[in-house]
């Protein structure tokens, strides 16, 4: 695979027709693990969904009208203090208007963020006449899909994005928006750069215990605990020995997909039923970046060195923020006392349907209250 040189709009991604052709041999010769005598999905990923996919996957799937569709984004590459990083940028379909970043979590890359930006930068494609457009910034996460895995002396991601941002771009005062990996990166921007940061949306907050808790903080945390107890081996795994994990998924297309496949059906509000938010193709299309530039274990990175790190005192933001609580998120919601030990908050919105995967899963809805808030605290 090869990824075309920074000097181009588009850094097309050309996948070898050897490259092409190994991943369907691959996928061809899977050897299928045995299935336990439970219920579909019970003991994790449903074997007969997964045999399904593969097999479209390697004999219907077509690769090169998605690779096509992808080579059209607004892609950019920058090099931040000697770290490459990867970004689309959608210009605002107006002049003079508040730039926005945009962070993703895991599994999630780019891809996903890309209808959500649309919306943002350009409201009139959507029927919102007269609403506020943003230009919107989509930076890859080090080691995810096209940003390389930063070096172990360079800049933290979030001083990444502010580099990006003011000096790179040339933004003096923008706002930021992430979730699951990227609420903690865009919590610390905000933190860290007030002066540029005008405000934070985020979906998801920071669950590290405090003191004189109340009943409903109480019930949060165990609520939490429960979730990590049944659904958090992947963390666990992630965070302590990602090497053990990663040489298996990046040798096995169909393990790849299996271990990401869990998690959009599991994190998603699809009442069990993936296909009802994510059609084959998406997913595919997903397991397919990973595949090909070969980062599903870059990507585990941030949750070993999270694992790894101790003593860091909680988060205290101080720039306004906003929350919104998607009802088939992970764990359970924060209520609003908890959110407002750690943020400044100004917005708290409970969405009627939508999950872990909020900006593919309701782009509409996300789209709606980022341009609520940022309306309220731009300048």
């Amino acid at each position: 695979m090869t990824k075309k040189t920074p000097t181009d709009v588009r850094p097309v991604l050309e996948v070898s027709s050897a490259d092409l052709d190994d991943l369907r041999a691959r996928l061809r010769k899977t050897r299928w693990a045995e299935p336990l005598p439970v219920a579909a999905w019970e003991a994790g990923t449903d074997v007969d969904e997964v045999r399904r996919l593969v097999e479209y996957w390697a004999d219907g799937y077509d690769w090169r009208r998605h690779e096509a569709a992808i080579n059209e984004l607004p892609h950019r590459f920058a090099d931040i203090d000697g770290t490459p990083v990867h970004y689309l940028r959608f210009d605002a379909e107006r002049e003079g208007t508040l730039p926005l970043v945009l962070t993703n979590g895991w599994p999630s890359s780019f891809f996903e963020m890309v209808e959500l930006a649309q919306r943002l930068s350009s409201p009139s494609r959507f029927g919102g006449q007269g609403q506020d457009a943003f230009t919107v910034i989509v930076p890859s996460l080090p080691g995810f899909i096209f940003s390389p895995q930063r070096l172990g002396d360079s800049l933290p991601t979030h001083e990444l994005w502010h580099r990006l941002m003011h000096d790179e771009l040339g933004f003096e005062r923008y706002g930021a928006h992430g979730g699951d990996l990227g609420a903690g990166v865009t919590g610390r921007l905000g933190q860290a750069h007030p002066e540029a940061v005008v405000g934070i949306h985020l979906l998801s907050v920071d669950s590290t215990p405090r003191d004189n808790l109340t009943p409903e903080e109480q019930a949060y945390l165990e609520a939490i605990a429960t979730w990590h107890a049944q659904e958090g081996a992947y963390n666990h795994q992630q965070s302590t020995r990602p090497l053990t994990l990663a040489q298996g998924l990046g040798d096995s297309p169909s393990g790849l997909l299996a271990w990401i496949l869990e998690k959009y059906r599991a994190w998603s509000d699809c009442g069990g039923d993936v296909s009802s938010r994510f059609s084959d193709d998406f997913l595919l299309t997903q397991a397919s970046l990973y595949w090909f530039t070969d980062t599903i274990s870059t990507s585990f990175r941030p949750y070993y060195e999270s694992g790894q790190a101790s003593g860091s005192s909680p988060l205290r933001v101080e720039v306004p923020t906003a929350v919104a609580v998607f009802p088939g998120d992970l764990g359970a919601p924060p209520p609003r006392s908890w959110v407002e030990r750690t943020y400044h908050l100004t917005r708290y919105t409970v969405m009627p349907r939508g999950g872990h995967f909020a900006p593919y899963e309701e782009p509409a809805l996300l789209a709606d209250d980022l341009t609520d808030f940022f309306g309220s605290v731009k300048e």
